[in-house]
């Protein structure tokens, strides 16, 4: 689903849903002048920003990351947690109480303290508050009931939570959320609109004059001019410095620059004109020749930390009219196992992997990365699906399925199985991918009609109006590899990205309709179980069953897992890339040299 999606703080989401998102660059002269030479880099995004309000905002094109930080950091070479606006925590015996000690001094970007009762208001009035609709809220849920930790201020620098159990993943969870002003943003949670609704709903959207927003990260919003840039300029109020003592960041401005195309980003990038390029398989040779010529360093973060896939709309509810989600004739076809795991054996991913990907890239068989020490490898045990568009026929024959006389399948009431295929435009390597599905599923009698839509608007589709069939997408969370918990937001039937058979979600009404399957409901307990296990083995044991069920059943099937590189140019350094944290996670760090 998400690219993303989805690391909420950092977000990059992972989202791939998922998931380097951004792109980064520097105009040399563009955007200074003779009087005020500044320092600056330009990230590009194929999309405006949906929302100035991190609280209620669903899309990966964001600058949140530079704008806000949470209690807690985290090192992406390293995986390990690092004091954010907090300086030190501790963890009681039973590891129910975790105590926040905030660093003194700590200021908002209007200059106004931060304070514990910052804290307190950001979880206990936003991300805990049943009014707003903020995905946030999974990060905090204990188990598959509305359990959740209860926060208290201490003093004006110390915030203690209290966890109804041992909840391991806690410390990485918070690690994602956002701390909010509430000098600024109180009022607006207490008052309402005339729908009953907290007017925060409708709070610092991006018709909101930037000075209004407060921030409390390396960057502060200057100016914002829709479908062409959002400026950021330094926050002086930011507490990092160096082990000098200058101050941090270095670089004064950003400017987060829109362009939809990735054919004009490319293009941007070899006359020169941006720093740094996220590199796709498919430039990723054409880019290696020029690297010395063009003053620039391709970067290898390792396999992406996400999952591609091809998923099935498996939701049988019905809306408030009563209408369905997905044609019923459809929904036969995508809750039938035999059918989803002949589509399985049609998709030929060696191909995708070495015309699509340029074979850099792997197969993949789990929604869990190889390279976490949680992943269950198909020697192990895992089932995977090899290209067998003989076996797949077979499968459909014998579920009762057939085909007439032009070679078209049909199912035993004579419908021709025909679906849409969802995929956003904004990635040609995913469009390219869809693509070759479509082919595929061709050779067995399908007809997948390409449904090329922006990744706004498939968004909208998954999580709001559920009206789609089949997507291919990619999801993951930042350090899912690292805390597969993460991927509770997906897979657990109460998770904010959990497409394939999403329910109610908070402020509608009931779904009328709506089933868990036995399945389904085992995933929501391993992950319950998963996430009260202190025991790695134990709890590699839990996730090795959740890996089983899934292959098992279906619901998506992982696709490819590409490399990922960053291609940045030689006068921007310290560039220290990884996948986990992607090529922006030390921007406080980053300098430009002058040529």
């Amino acid at each position: 689903m998400v690219a993303a999606v989805f690391r909420p703080l950092k977000l990059v989401v992972a989202l791939a849903l998922s998931c380097c998102l951004l792109l980064a660059g520097c105009y040399p002269s563009k955007f200074k002048t003779s009087s005020a030479q500044v320092s600056q880099v330009v990230l590009v995004s194929p999309s405006d920003p949906a929302t100035f309000n991190y609280a209620i905002n669903d899309s990966p094109y964001s600058i949140f990351p530079f704008i806000y930080k949470g209690l807690i950091d985290e090192n992406a070479l390293t995986n390990k947690l690092e004091p954010g606006l907090a300086e030190s925590w501790s963890i009681s015996l039973d590891r129910q109480r975790i105590t926040f000690t905030l660093k003194p001094g700590l200021k908002w970007s209007d200059g106004k303290p931060l304070t514990a009762d910052d804290i307190i208001f950001t979880y206990r009035d936003i991300y805990l508050n049943k009014k707003i609709p903020t995905i946030y809220r999974d990060f905090l849920r204990i188990g598959n009931k509305e359990a959740f930790p209860t926060v208290q201020k201490l003093d004006d620098r110390r915030i203690e939570f209290t966890l109804p159990e041992p909840f391991a993943p806690f410390l990485r969870n918070i690690e994602r959320l956002a701390i909010l002003p509430a000098h600024a943003l109180r009022s607006s949670v207490l008052t309402s609109d005339a729908n009953g609704n907290p007017q925060f709903l409708s709070t610092w959207g991006t018709n909101t004059p930037p000075k209004k927003i407060i921030s409390n990260g390396p960057y502060l919003i200057e100016s914002y001019t829709p479908a062409e840039r959002v400026i950021l300029r330094r926050n002086p109020h930011y507490w990092r410095q160096d082990a000098h003592g200058n101050p941090q960041p270095y670089i004064e401005r950003i400017v987060w620059q829109i362009i939809s195309s990735t054919d004009n980003q490319l293009l941007k990038f070899r006359s020169g004109e941006l720093d740094s390029l996220n590199v796709t398989p498919s430039v990723f040779r054409l880019l290696k020749k020029e690297e010395k010529r063009g003053k620039y360093t391709i970067h290898n973060g390792g396999l992406d930390g996400n999952f591609s896939f091809f998923g099935f709309n498996l939701n049988e509810a019905r809306n408030a009219k009563g209408q369905p989600f997905v044609n019923p004739i459809k929904s036969r076809w995508f809750n039938n196992l035999a059918f989803r795991q002949a589509i399985a054996y049609a998709i030929n991913r060696k191909r995708m992997k070495t015309n699509i990907y340029q074979g850099l890239g792997e197969v993949q068989h789990s929604p869990i990365a190889v390279q976490s020490p949680y992943y269950l490898s198909p020697a192990a045990g895992l089932k995977v699906y090899d290209y067998n568009p003989h076996k797949a026929k077979q499968m459909l024959l014998e579920a009762g399925f057939k085909y007439n006389s032009q070679k078209e399948l049909i199912d035993k009431d004579g419908n021709r199985v025909q679906f849409n295929l969802l995929v956003k435009s904004e990635d040609q390597s995913r469009i390219d991918a869809a693509v070759q599905i479509q082919q595929d599923l061709s050779q067995i009698g399908i007809k997948a009609d390409m449904q090329v839509v922006k990744f706004n608007v498939v968004l909208k589709k998954l999580l709001s109006s559920r009206d789609w069939d089949c997507y291919v997408g990619a999801f993951g969370v930042p350090g899912a590899d690292v805390e597969p918990n993460f991927l509770s937001l997906f897979w657990t039937s109460q998770g904010s990205f959990h497409q394939f058979n999403q329910g109610t979600q908070p402020g509608e009404p009931p779904l009328k309709g709506w089933v868990v399957s036995d399945w389904e409901k085992e995933i929501d307990n391993l992950f319950s179980a998963g996430a009260k296990e202190l025991d790695e083995n134990k709890r590699k044991a839990i996730y090795h069953k959740f890996q089983q069920i899934v292959a098992e059943q279906l619901p998506v099937f992982c696709l490819v897992n590409p490399m990922s590189f960053q291609a940045v140019r030689d006068r921007i350094e310290p560039i220290k890339y990884s996948s986990l944290g992607s090529v922006f996670w030390n921007i406080d760090e980053w300098k430009v040299a002058h040529e």
